[in-house]
């Protein structure tokens, strides 16, 4: 059977349309986060998710409950309990590895004494993408209507807090709440995307699209579409590849990202990207 016969022949299953799905509502959320984590240098935070995450799924195979919500539920209130302790972009990395750290330590204290199956817990950071349900759906197709949303909404205040912390309280901006709201989507997202390629491999939708776009774009709103853009273009190429040459899709997409960031990279920059819009002529408020 051809390639295409059989990609073709697979697509006609539901898991996989299910996946397929997925990967599409993702690339129009999660390089967002990207942007986010790039723009608040916060890199720590895809590490202290994934440890929270894990914490989550323990809990939930303890409880008996649906791992990934209560793995969703954990990140969430990681990220917003978090923000209050960081005050500069420092002290948000720091948070970050006090809160992996803990999350971790945590996470295998309580496997090692409830004799929980380890092994289901670990097998989420891995990803399988075949496995997403119509909530995990719900939650992408949330966030995938929620994040550029809010880019909208708060273009300028955005635009402000990614490029000057300082700038950004000077100018009125509510960064302390909007810090929150970032950091809360930003562990939502991680979370959400453990069935797709697995915490571990979080970057392929998030931080690598976002790398590239900040490569190629010139302000806060173009490197938002690039990121888009490629989120898409990598999303639905390292999944049709995946089910042509019956590959995992978490490394393809990994490595499909990576190639495009790294060509990206090779392209002479022109000029340094600015996170202010060019058109914004006066000062933004949060009022």
């Amino acid at each position: 059977m051809s390639a295409l016969g059989q990609v073709s022949d697979l697509l006609q299953l539901v898991p996989v349309q299910r996946a397929g799905a997925g990967q599409l509502l993702s690339a129009l959320g999660l390089p967002i986060v990207g942007v986010v984590i790039v723009g608040l240098d916060i890199m720590p935070v895809r590490f202290a998710m994934m440890h929270v995450a894990l914490l989550g799924i323990a809990a939930g195979q303890l409880l008996g409950l649906d791992p990934v919500l209560c793995a969703l539920v954990a990140c969430a209130l990681a990220g917003a309990g978090v923000a209050p302790l960081a005050r500069t972009a420092d002290g948000l990395s720091g948070a970050m590895g006090l809160l992996m750290s803990l999350a971790i330590a945590a996470a295998l204290l309580m496997l090692a004494l409830s004799g929980v199956n380890a092994n289901g817990a670990f097998a989420l950071l891995w990803g399988s993408i075949l496995a997403v349900r119509p909530a995990d759906l719900a939650v992408l197709g949330a966030l995938a209507v929620a994040l550029p949303a809010l880019f909208v909404w708060r273009r300028r205040e955005l635009s402000l807090l990614l490029h000057d912390r300082e700038l950004a309280l000077c100018s009125g901006v509510a960064v302390q709440r909007l810090t929150v709201l970032l950091l809360v989507l930003v562990a939502v997202a991680v979370a959400g995307a453990i069935r797709l390629t697995g915490a571990l491999l979080v970057d392929a939708l998030t931080l690598l699209p976002a790398l590239a776009a900040r490569r190629l774009g010139r302000s806060l709103v173009s490197i938002t579409l690039w990121a888009i853009g490629i989120g898409l273009v990598v999303n639905v190429v390292g999944f049709l590849a995946s089910l042509a040459w019956d590959l995992p899709p978490g490394p393809v997409l990994v490595l499909a990202a990576g190639a495009v960031a790294l060509a990206a990279h090779l392209i002479p920059e022109r000029r340094t990207p600015s996170w202010r819009e060019p058109a914004a002529s006066s000062v933004p408020s949060s009022h």
